[in-house]
C-alpha cells in the first residue's frame, strides 16, 4: 500500500500566486459539496464606493433658487425685489437744489426700517447695432451729400469707440425680506454668501416655502418696495420695480455679459413647439397586413 501523504495537496486553493492559504471546508454528512471561495475581484467590486458627486457645477454656484411673482427666491429661503432707477444730473443743479437733494436723501435713509442694497453696474456699450442701422440708412439714401456726411459720421463713431471705452451705468436698489426677520437669519445668510464665494462646495438644495409664508413675503416685499419708491420720488429719481421677465433678463445679462448683447432673451410666451401625443388603441400595422395578403 502506498502511504497516504498526498491528501493535503488536494486541499490547496486554486488561487493565483501570492494568494493566502485557505483551508477548504469539509463536507458534513447530509450536506452538499462545499462552496468554492469567491474570487478577490468580486470582493473588490462590491466594496468599491460610488464616485463622489461633483460639487463644482453651475447650479451650485447660483445664489438663488427661482424667480416668480416679481421676486427672487434665494437659497436660504429669503426673498428679493429689484427696483431700477434713473440717474439725475447732480452737477448741473444749483447750490440750493443740491442741498434739497441731500436733505431729501438723508431723510430717505433715516425712514428705512429694513436694509437695502444699492447696486451700480457699469457695462460697455456695443455700438455695432447702431453702426449697422446707420449703414442701412446710408444705403437707402439717394442724396449724395447726405451719403458723404453719413460716411464721415460712421467713421467718426467707429474711431471714438475704438479709442475710448463707452460705458453705460445702470442703477438698482435691492429690497430684501427674511421670513424670520431676526438678526440670526441675516448672519446665516451672510455666512452662506461668503461660504459659497470662497468655498464653493455647497450643493444645491431644494427650498420649501409654505403658502402662508409665501403670501406674507409678497405683502412685505410690496410694502418695502412702495416705501423705497416713494422716498426716491421725493428725490426726483424715477424708478420702477422689475417684473419676472425683467429679473430673468437682468440675471442673464450678469452671467452672460458678452452673449446677452448679441443674443437677448425672447418672450417665452411666444415660444411654441410641436409635440406628439399617444393615441388610444393599437397602432395599425400595415406591413403585417401586406404579408397576410
Amino acid at each position: 500500500m502506498q502511504p497516504n501523504n498526498q491528501q493535503p495537496q488536494m486541499q490547496q486553493p486554486q488561487g493565483g500566486p501570492g494568494m493566502p492559504y485557505q483551508q477548504q471546508p469539509q463536507a458534513m454528512p447530509g450536506q452538499g459539496a462545499p462552496q468554492p471561495p469567491q474570487p478577490a475581484a468580486n470582493t473588490a467590486e462590491a466594496t468599491t464606493p460610488p464616485p463622489p458627486n461633483n460639487p463644482n457645477t453651475t447650479q451650485n454656484t447660483l445664489l438663488f433658487s427661482e424667480i416668480r411673482d416679481n421676486m427672487v427666491v434665494m437659497n436660504d429661503g429669503s426673498f428679493r425685489a429689484v427696483v431700477a432707477c434713473k440717474s439725475i444730473n447732480f452737477d448741473l443743479m444749483s447750490s440750493k437744489e443740491r442741498e434739497g437733494i441731500e436733505y431729501s436723501y438723508q431723510n430717505f435713509l433715516n425712514s428705512l426700517y429694513f436694509p437695502v442694497q444699492i447696486l451700480i453696474r457699469s457695462q460697455r456699450v456695443d455700438i455695432g447695432p447702431y453702426i449697422e442701422r446707420l449703414t442701412n440708412i446710408r444705403r437707402n439714401q439717394e442724396n449724395m451729400l447726405l451719403n458723404v456726411l453719413t460716411d464721415d459720421y460712421i467713421d467718426f463713431i467707429d474711431t471714438v469707440s475704438q479709442e475710448a471705452n463707452i460705458m453705460d451705468k445702470s442703477f438698482y436698489v435691492i429690497v430684501p425680506y427674511w421670513p424670520q426677520g431676526d438678526v440670526q437669519s441675516v448672519k446665516r445668510a451672510s455666512k452662506s454668501l461668503f461660504g459659497t464665494i470662497f468655498g464653493g462646495n455647497q450643493q444645491q438644495r431644494a427650498i420649501v416655502v409654505d403658502h402662508a409664508q409665501y403670501e406674507k413675503a409678497k405683502d412685505e416685499i410690496k410694502n418695502h418696495v412702495d416705501s423705497v419708491m416713494s422716498g426716491l420720488f421725493q428725490l426726483g429719481v424715477k424708478c420702477v420695480q422689475l417684473n419676472t421677465k425683467e429679473l430673468g433678463e437682468l440675471y442673464y445679462n450678469f452671467y452672460n455679459p458678452d452673449t446677452a448683447v448679441r443674443e437677448p432673451l425672447g418672450n417665452f410666451q411666444d415660444v411654441t413647439a410641436m409635440y406628439v401625443r399617444k393615441g388610444q388603441g393599437e397602432a395599425p400595422q400595415l406591413h403585417l397586413a401586406k404579408e397576410e395578403m
